[in-house]
């Protein structure tokens, strides 16, 4: 068994390693000629800015080809990234050729002086210190030393009070919660420590987080609600206040982060005088707050961590410093933590992943998003045959008008996966022949009368997702309409549900797939992608992606092999060249 100085030096050194990893990267990337990094989608030239008011910077430029998204780090300058008078912001909205970003670091004087010339590149903030200071602080604590290190290494053991496990079914069972959604809520409230509920797609897994809650605060618990995410986070916030709106519930934070949280956000504790309630209450937050002033020397009772699959362990030990037990919502079979490195490297660093097997987690077996053929291929891939559709959502299929559109084909309801070869080749990371055919297949879809809020792309890169949405806009046209439609990559629709989606892959060089495979074919994105439509799942692609896909590597071959066994689970339409007829 690891020693706690070794788990710490280990953790320590993959702090300092993802820093380097990133810095170095970073650099590399700055240090190529604009014209390259423009090229290659890592800077927009030619930048003006509209206006600056309450730290938002309204910016226009001509050309956009960018890899940018909202909430990226981006560094805006006149020549050098590294000039310490540029200006640090935060993507907030990109509309192509108009982008709003808030001012993080700079003086806004620059600004005004000189409106246009402005290049953006790519940034990043360095946040190795406060994981740094949060392993430091686990060692030298008594809660690190008698509770947080021994449960990580599996020398403590959480213990289950089944008198209140026993009270907890007998007042639930009238809730409307399906039985393992009461198991793990009954389970995690009567763990003295720390309890892990699994989560698969569509099961409930922030509703069964906010019964948690209200239960824990009903108590008279203080309870630390935490994520990777700000996302995340106001979503299970929102989700407890759809169960008791009375339970006493705020935000801690960025208010800018907060905007969509329907309650009362504040920038630190003091100001929410949550501090002077005599009774429970829960509280919002990222683990970094408890490292600021925000929340810093606030304690909690009960720590319960949203999307724990993408939490590392350094992240999450600086949640677990606020608490003294600790709930973990997750799925491992979903997107593990962002890493630098390999994916398994992630894997390793994912604080659910690292927690899972030990006997104290649940997993919530009843899917009430997936029919009963799109469950099939992750039910048998990943969940061990477990996970079930709800009776609603088996039989569930997809509506359409009685109007006509040249893909009905392709839209049949009674074909809930189809997956549609459109046989092109020697494309990396952006396809026009699969932008064009899913821009046409989502005006079908409009036609027979879907929704566009309950249209979704999932794409694995960004050049893929802003041409395909370049080419919504320019066909559209109307705002209203296109600005509703999801195109993003995978790591933004997790957590996220719509009526249809459509996968994009973009890759049809055998190639580039084979050097990319590991990221492309990770079988954790693929379930994230094909487990987010309720009825309709349509992947668009080319078989010469993984046709006849030759390698020694045998990690190679067993990816290959389960986008082979995906595909195999759809029906399978040829559109020779991309075409209709």
């Amino acid at each position: 068994m690891t020693s706690t100085q070794e788990l710490l030096n280990r953790l320590k050194q993959y702090v300092l390693s993802e820093a380097k990893a990133q810095y170095d990267a970073i650099n590399e990337q700055w240090s190529q000629p604009l014209s390259i990094r423009v090229a290659k989608g890592w800077a927009i030239e030619g930048v003006s800015v509209i206006s600056y008011q309450n730290h938002l910077l309204k910016l226009h430029c001509e050309t956009n080809n960018s890899r940018f998204r909202e909430g990226d780090l981006i560094v805006l300058h006149r020549g050098n990234p590294q000039n310490p008078y540029a200006l640090h912001l935060e993507l907030e909205y990109d509309g192509e050729t108009e982008l709003e970003a808030s001012l993080m670091e700079g003086d806004e004087l620059l600004i005004a002086a000189k409106p246009s010339g402005w290049i953006i590149d790519q940034d990043f903030m360095d946040l190795s210190q406060f994981y740094m200071d949060a392993l430091n602080i686990v060692a030298d604590s008594l809660r690190g030393r008698s509770t947080i290190l021994p449960l990580l290494q599996n020398k403590l053991q959480s213990k289950v009070d089944y008198a209140r496990y026993e009270r907890t079914v007998e007042a639930l069972a009238d809730s409307g919660l399906n039985k393992s959604q009461i198991e793990a809520i009954a389970l995690a409230y009567a763990a003295d420590l720390l309890h892990l509920i699994q989560g698969p797609p569509g099961t409930g897994k922030t509703l069964t987080l906010a019964y948690l809650a209200k239960l824990l605060a009903d108590d008279g618990q203080r309870v630390l609600v935490t994520g990777f995410t700000h996302r995340s986070i106001n979503n299970a916030l929102n989700k407890i206040l759809d169960v008791d709106e009375l339970i006493p519930v705020c935000k801690i934070g960025d208010c800018r982060r907060a905007e969509d949280f329907a309650g009362e956000s504040y920038e630190s504790f003091v100001e929410s005088h949550f501090g002077d309630l005599g009774g429970g209450y829960v509280v919002g937050a990222t683990p970094f707050a408890l490292r600021s002033n925000r929340l810093s020397n606030v304690e909690f009772d009960v720590v319960l961590f949203d999307e724990a699959s993408q939490i590392t362990l350094p992240l999450a030990i600086m949640g677990m410093l606020g608490g003294d037990k600790y709930i973990f919502f997750g799925d491992e079979n979903q997107l593990p933590p962002v890493s630098v490195f390999s994916a398994k490297s992630a894997l390793q660093y994912s604080i659910f992943n690292y927690l899972a097997g030990r006997g104290n987690e649940t997993m919530l077996n009843i899917t009430y998003r997936l029919n009963d053929v799109l469950v099939n291929w992750p039910n048998k891939t990943f969940y061990h045959d477990e996970l079930q559709p709800s009776p609603a959502s088996a039989t569930r299929r997809l509506k359409l008008s009685k109007d006509h559109s040249p893909w009905d084909f392709v839209l049949d309801p009674s074909s809930p996966a189809v997956f549609l070869d459109l046989c092109h080749y020697n494309t990396t990371v952006r396809s026009r022949n699969e932008a064009d055919t899913v821009v046409e297949i989502i005006l079908a879809l409009l036609t027979h009368g879907v929704p566009p809020a309950e249209i979704a792309v999932v794409v694995p890169y960004r050049a893929q997702s802003r041409l395909i949405r370049s080419l919504l806009r320019r066909t559209l046209q109307d705002e209203s309409v296109y600005t509703h439609i999801v195109v993003d990559t995978v790591e933004r629709m997790q957590g996220q549900e719509r009526e249809v989606v459509l996968v994009s892959f973009a890759t049809s060089s055998l190639a580039f797939a084979l050097q990319v495979a590991e990221f492309l074919f990770q079988p954790q994105r693929l379930n994230v992608a094909v487990t987010r439509p309720r009825t309709k799942l349509i992947l668009v692609g080319s078989h010469h992606m993984f046709d006849a896909a030759e390698s020694n590597d045998r990690d190679h071959a067993e990816i290959f092999s389960l986008l082979q066994s995906l595909i195999n689970s759809c029906e399978t339409i040829t559109l020779p060249e991309g075409k209709l007829g």
